[in-house]
């Protein structure tokens, strides 16, 4: 689909985006402490959001932990993918979000590659904002259920993403460098290209 050659992952720089995604669990982790949120229990799944990924380095890791897989877990994986971007093309053609489950997510409602996941489904469930270098803030409310526990709060925390964000740019143009082409991918064409 996207015809993208994409490098392999060195070492280091792998280590660097682990590191930036325990530190952005961690962050997650103090607020929804804070909040005493926890998915446990929860009744909706977020694995059905529709999602682009627009970073090469993350592309490279969850191709890493592809690679970690069995042959028959890599192939139902495969399918899955293959499954979802059909769904979405024939939503999105009659104008509508998709609303499909992602390919990595287990039978089990986890995700098949947990620790390779991306920063959006790291960030997603608490209320986060962003701080533009004009100062704009854009916030995020959170999930529907991390809304309901928020309702009606003065204060209420929040995990800051610019400093990520930033962190996570810097390691994609170690990876990445400018004047390449741009992606604008879902985690199945991730998966299939």
């Amino acid at each position: 689909m996207n015809q993208i050659e994409l490098p392999p992952l060195a070492p280091e720089l792998a280590a660097s985006l682990a590191d930036l995604y325990r530190r952005m669990e961690a962050a997650y982790d103090i607020v929804a402490r804070q909040l005493d949120f926890s998915c446990r229990g929860c009744t909706d799944n977020c694995c059905d959001s529709y999602f682009l990924h627009h970073t090469k380095i993350e592309w490279a890791y969850l191709r890493e932990g592809l690679g970690r897989l069995s042959a028959e877990e890599q192939a139902r994986i495969r399918r899955r993918a293959h499954a979802y971007r059909l769904g979405a093309q024939k939503a999105l053609a009659v104008g509508e979000r998709p609303a499909l489950n992602c390919p990595l997510l287990r039978e089990d409602g986890l995700c098949g590659l947990y620790h390779y996941r991306l920063m959006i489904c790291r960030m997603h469930g608490v209320p986060s904002s962003l701080t533009f270098p004009n100062g704009r803030v854009q916030r995020f409310p959170g999930c529907f259920r991390c809304q309901e526990l928020t309702a009606g709060r003065s204060a209420t925390p929040t995990v800051e993403r610019a400093p990520l964000l930033r962190e996570l740019a810097r390691l994609e143009q170690s990876f990445a460098p400018v004047g390449q082409p741009r992606i604008k991918m879902t985690i199945a064409d991730m998966i299939l290209d």
